[in-house]
């Protein structure tokens, strides 16, 4: 936007994402700062739907009352409190303690137990979880291999890792117009609600170097993880992830209703 300066407080952008520590640092300050309207935001950039694709995500994950699950990148606790009705003792784990400060005051996340920490090593023994989920989050670590292996190492033989993310359309043309609209819109509310373009330029400057869906999969297959799939969402503008952990008690997960 014309007139607008590329440097926002974080620093710059571009730079920021061009080395794995850069990354880590500007998502850190990033979440801090727009954690008070986290949730707004993802209604907003999602059209309404993210709600009901976390619904989805859940149902996929299969739960079982006293399964042990793993929300990741867990945010304000939307999946969270969507495992924990399903049956299932959670633990939501995210990089940004506002956030979890934000979660833990939420309606009917009362009692729930709140991990800071950080995806690419994980402070959760191995073997001991049923479910890890990520809502908006791979896409965001500066190391997406090791963040898997992390993963896989909590996960019981049998358990099951789903991730809901926006991803690339294949369509040359499409995928042009999503990115301009990320950036167009995003730098519009960034600099409304923050005095910074670049708050909401992320998503589509952090895409951009994303795998998408497709590319995470095969990531998944490479480190282990089975019955690897993933499903479209709102025409491949997003998607879900799925990966199993293999073992006697694996449990296939059902399909998504796009």
């Amino acid at each position: 936007m014309p007139g607008i300066a590329r440097t926002g407080p974080r620093g710059d952008l571009a730079a920021a994402l061009a080395t794995a520590a850069g990354k880590a640092t500007y998502v850190r300050a990033l979440f801090h700062e727009i954690a008070p309207r986290y949730d707004e935001i993802t209604v907003w950039l999602s059209f309404g739907r993210d709600s009901g694709w976390k619904d989805v995500l859940v149902r996929m994950a299969a739960v079982q009352p006293g399964n042990r699950a793993l929300d990741l990148a867990c945010g304000t606790g939307d999946i969270a409190v969507r495992l924990q009705a399903a049956g299932a003792s959670v633990v939501g784990l995210d990089l940004t303690h506002r956030m979890l400060r934000l979660a833990a005051h939420k309606p009917g996340l009362e009692g729930m137990r709140w991990v800071c920490g950080d995806m690419l090593a994980l402070p959760v023994p191995a073997a001991t979880q049923h479910v890890v989920t990520a809502g908006y989050g791979l896409r965001n670590v500066p190391d997406l291999r090791q963040s898997l292996r992390e993963i896989r190492r909590v996960l019981v033989p049998g358990g099951r890792f789903l991730s809901l993310d926006f991803t690339l359309p294949r369509q040359p043309v499409v995928r042009k117009a999503y990115l301009t609209y990320l950036r167009v819109v995003g730098g519009a509310v960034g600099q409304w609600l923050h005095g910074d373009p670049d708050t909401y330029r992320y998503i589509p400057e952090s895409l951009e170097r994303y795998p998408g869906a497709a590319g995470v999969a095969a990531l998944m297959r490479e480190e282990g993880f089975t019955q690897v799939s993933w499903w479209p969402l709102l025409g491949g503008l997003m998607a879900i992830n799925v990966g199993h952990v293999s073992g006697n008690a694996e449990r296939r997960t059902p399909n998504a209703e796009r």
